[in-house]
């Protein structure tokens, strides 16, 4: 038996609701189906799809037949270059008015789009340009310099011979189960891998619908980078809903953000817990200052806790619903309108998603144990095709009856999950998933560090802070200018997010008979220095 139709029967209309999105649920794959098509042609040339605005308050409105014709036009040069069904193509930009044109024009050629971030250092973005075998890189003229090393075409997405070109491209047929796009996660071992989705996997997104009940004409604000998720991007624009992109002038701005959003009159908004806790820490009054129109929030990459829909709900008098999900298939569980919600609780299975939780035999665990939220291996459209190159890899998290998540839940009477922590060593960060293989690999890239044990640690704002113990090569001596001389090259070589904000040196790493660094021992030595039984530092 699995959790996903099993509510509690209270008999509530809230409840009765629940049931309903639960019993009425299916899915609809057609047989040919491409994402770009399926989002940019269904929508009237004079709507109105983006909106940009800045902390100088400039202003750009993006209609959608701009949309049509720019991915057309970026189609058909990428077509001219020689690129055909199936071949990779890596885009290094960010959030611009023609960022989403750009995405749309790759998927169109029925190329597979891997994206990128311009918060990676280069090491990085030079392993997954390697990795994913691109063909072709599509940046902007301030990102040229970043290129250095590969071997592939780079087109300039500045260069005014696509803007030319006749909007008149023919998009590809392509299959629901054709690749479509590769985004880069990464893990507690080895480095970062490929996770491949077909174009069936946007019509799997079906929270824009049930989480945030999305209508033609609401506006839509998303927190966080497109590189990462697609979906945040793609399943409003799809639904009909106008994005809201709010540039500040550095880091994060939740007052000029509120301010945008306010004049905006974001209807509905997908934010994360470290946004939230900034916000009430920078502008705890925010919903005086700021008025808002929101209808519905949701809120995933880490747990939302109770103190946080309290002071949201205060100030907005919207209750933002939690969701969950992992960046191979998500959302898995969720909270939704008009369906009773526990502060704290992840909420249910999204409907049409077959979540169970597991030991570690498969068996499903009683109400109020522990056990491993799992999904029922292509349940559902958005189940990824696999990781890129990798067969093996690929049939043991996908391959049998089950995708194990590695999160530890348990749930309760009324079938709500609640969020225990991971089963392996992946740190969530203000919103990112951070592999500490790849911080320790970069670490030790330094000539001081010999080894360096890399773990999130608990962390007010952030959720989890990423904490390094680096045991020192010969010759130098631990301090605080040594640390601050670490941090800095990390951030430099790896990126801004998951660079280690917390250094200890430490004369020898706990390791394994193997000699592999145990990161379960380092986080017991953090966690039983803040409970005050270590008495080192």
């Amino acid at each position: 038996m699995t959790t996903s139709v099993t509510p509690a029967e209270t008999g509530s209309d809230e409840e009765a609701a629940y049931r309903r999105l639960v019993a009425e649920h299916q899915w609809s794959v057609p047989e040919r189906y491409n994402m770009a098509a399926d989002v940019a042609d269904r929508h009237d040339g004079d709507a109105l799809a983006l909106v940009f605005e800045d902390h100088t308050g400039h202003r750009e409105e993006v209609r959608w037949q701009q949309v049509q014709d720019r991915s057309r036009q970026v189609a058909a040069h990428l077509h001219a270059l020689g690129v055909r069904k199936g071949d990779r193509v890596a885009v290094l930009l960010p959030q611009r008015p023609d960022t989403p044109a750009t995405y749309l024009g790759v998927l169109r050629t029925g190329a597979v789009l891997v994206t990128m971030s311009l918060l990676w250092a280069d090491e990085p973005i030079r392993y997954r340009l390697a990795d994913s075998g691109a063909t072709v890189l599509v940046t902007e003229s301030a990102a040229l310099g970043r290129t250095e090393g590969y071997e592939g075409t780079v087109v300039d997405v500045d260069d005014p011979a696509i803007g030319a070109l006749p909007p008149a491209y023919e998009t590809v047929a392509t299959s629901p189960d054709d690749p479509a796009l590769i985004f880069y996660t990464s893990g507690t071992t080895g480095p970062a891998k490929g996770i491949v989705h077909a174009h069936r996997t946007l019509l799997g997104h079906n929270e824009f619908r049930v989480c945030h009940d999305l209508r033609p004409g609401d506006v839509f604000y998303g927190a966080g980078d497109w590189a990462w998720s697609m979906a945040k991007l793609m399943g409003p624009l799809r639904a009909g809903a106008t994005h809201l992109v709010y540039r500040p002038a550095g880091g994060f701005d939740p007052a000029g953000l509120l301010a945008s959003m306010s004049r905006n009159k974001v209807t509905t908004a997908l934010v994360n817990p470290t946004f939230l806790r900034k916000m009430a820490q920078d502008v705890p009054d925010a919903g005086a200052r700021y008025p808002q129109s929101l209808r519905v929030v949701c809120c995933s990459n880490e747990p939302l806790t109770p103190d946080l829909i309290e002071w949201f709900r205060e100030q907005f008098g919207v209750t933002p619903l939690d969701y969950y999900g992992s960046t191979e298939s998500y959302p898995l569980l969720g909270n939704f309108p008009g369906v009773p919600v526990k502060p704290g609780s992840m909420g249910r299975p999204l409907p049409g998603w077959d979540v169970a939780l597991l030991d570690e035999d498969d068996r499903e665990v009683p109400v109020g144990e522990p056990g491993e939220i799992c999904l029922r291996t292509g349940s559902n459209p958005q189940f990824p095709l696999g990781y890129w190159n990798r067969p093996e890899a690929t049939a043991e998290t996908f391959g049998g009856t089950w995708y194990r998540t590695k999160d530890q839940a348990v749930r309760d009477e009324d079938g709500y999950f609640w969020f225990l922590g991971r089963t392996d060593d992946v740190i969530k960060t203000s919103g990112y998933r951070v592999g500490p293989y790849e911080v320790e690999a970069v670490l030790r890239g330094h000539p001081a560090v010999a080894e360096a044990g890399v773990v999130g640690v608990p962390d007010a704002v952030r959720g989890q802070a990423v904490k390094a113990w680096i045991e020192l090569a010969d010759g130098h001596e631990p301090g605080e200018e040594l640390a601050r001389e670490i941090r800095e090259y990390a951030r430099a070589a790896h990126s801004r997010f998951a660079y280690p904000r917390l250094i200890e040196f430490a004369d020898e790493l706990p390791r394994s008979a193997t000699g592999k660094i145990q990161r379960a021992a380092l986080r017991a030595r953090e966690s039983a220095r803040e409970s005050g039984k270590d008495g080192t530092r």
